[in-house]
C-alpha cells in the first residue's frame, strides 16, 4: 500500500522503508566526510595574534582575555548580543537559545579548552541576567575590548571566536557567526532528524508539511519572550535586570 496525505509522508511495507533509509544513509555519510575534511581544513588555518591584555570583566571587576583561559590552552568564546537598558524579555532570543544549551563542560575541559561567554554589554547587568536564566558557564563582559575583540566584524552580532594560547601570548585561530553558532545547539539537530523539521518557511519540505515559525526571532519565542524564560519564571526567579 502506498497512500500519501498532504501532512503526512507515504505509508510503505518495512522493505521498502529500510531501502529508502538506507539509499539515503549514503549521502549522510558522504555529509559527515565533507564535515571531517572542512574541520581538518580549519585545523590548517593561520592564526593571528590578538592583545592577550585586553580587558574583561568578571565577577571580580577586571580582568584579561589570557585569564579567562583559566589556565588551559584554548578558549572558545561566545560572544552574547546584549541590549543595553533593555529589560529581560527583550534580549536576544537567538542568543538565549543557544547559550541555554552550552551546560556540561567537562568534556571540553578534557580537551584543554575553556569555554566562556563574552557578553556585549556590561557586566552587572548581563550577569544579572545569567543568574535569572540559571546559566553556570564563565561569564564575562567584552564590553571594555570590543572594538579589538571584533575588529573587522559586525559588534552586535553573535559570534563564537576560538582562541590559542602560548604562553603569555593570544591567537585567534576561528570565528564564526550567524548560522555558525548552531555548533552549541542540539535542539534544531534533532529537529532534523523528524519528519517534519524545524518547521520554518526556509525549508524544503512536501506541500502541507507545517511551517509556521518564521526565522524572524519568532522562531525562538512564545508569547513575547525568548522561550527558555518561562519556566525560569514559573520556578519563581526575578528577571529584573535593574539596580
Amino acid at each position: 500500500m502506498n497512500t500519501e496525505s498532504p501532512s503526512r509522508p507515504a505509508i510503505v511495507d518495512r522493505s521498502q522503508f529500510e531501502a529508502d533509509v538506507a539509499a539515503l544513509r549514503v549521502r549522510e555519510k558522504a555529509h559527515v566526510r565533507e564535515g571531517d575534511a572542512i574541520a581538518a581544513a580549519r585545523r590548517r588555518l593561520p592564526m593571528v595574534e590578538v592583545d592577550a591584555s585586553s580587558e574583561l570583566i568578571g565577577p571580580d571587576g577586571p580582568t584579561t582575555l589570557l585569564d579567562a583561559f583559566e589556565g588551559r590552552s584554548q578558549l572558545l568564546a561566545y560572544y552574547f548580543m546584549w541590549h543595553t537598558g533593555h529589560p529581560a524579555p527583550e534580549q536576544c532570543e537567538g542568543c538565549t537559545w543557544v547559550t541555554t544549551q552550552v551546560a556540561e563542560l567537562s568534556y571540553l575541559h578534557s580537551r584543554d579548552i575553556t569555554y566562556a561567554v563574552f557578553a556585549q554589554g556590561p557586566y552587572p547587568e548581563t550577569a544579572r541576567y545569567r543568574e535569572f536564566m540559571g546559566w553556570q558557564v564563565p561569564w564575562y563582559s567584552a564590553l571594555p575590548s570590543m572594538d579589538t575583540l571584533l575588529v573587522g566584524r559586525s559588534v552586535g552580532m553573535m559570534h563564537i571566536v576560538c582562541y590559542l594560547r602560548t604562553d603569555d601570548r593570544v591567537f585567534e585561530t576561528y570565528w564564526t557567526t550567524r548560522r555558525g553558532v548552531e555548533a552549541m545547539d542540539y535542539s534544531y539537530a534533532l529537529m532534523d532528524l523528524t519528519v517534519y523539521g524545524r518547521q520554518e518557511p526556509w525549508e524544503d519540505s512536501p506541500a502541507g508539511w507545517p511551517q509556521h515559525w518564521p526565522v524572524d526571532g519568532s522562531n525562538t519565542r512564545i508569547d513575547g519572550r525568548p522561550i527558555p524564560q518561562w519556566s525560569r519564571l514559573a520556578a519563581g526567579r526575578s528577571d529584573d535586570l535593574s539596580g
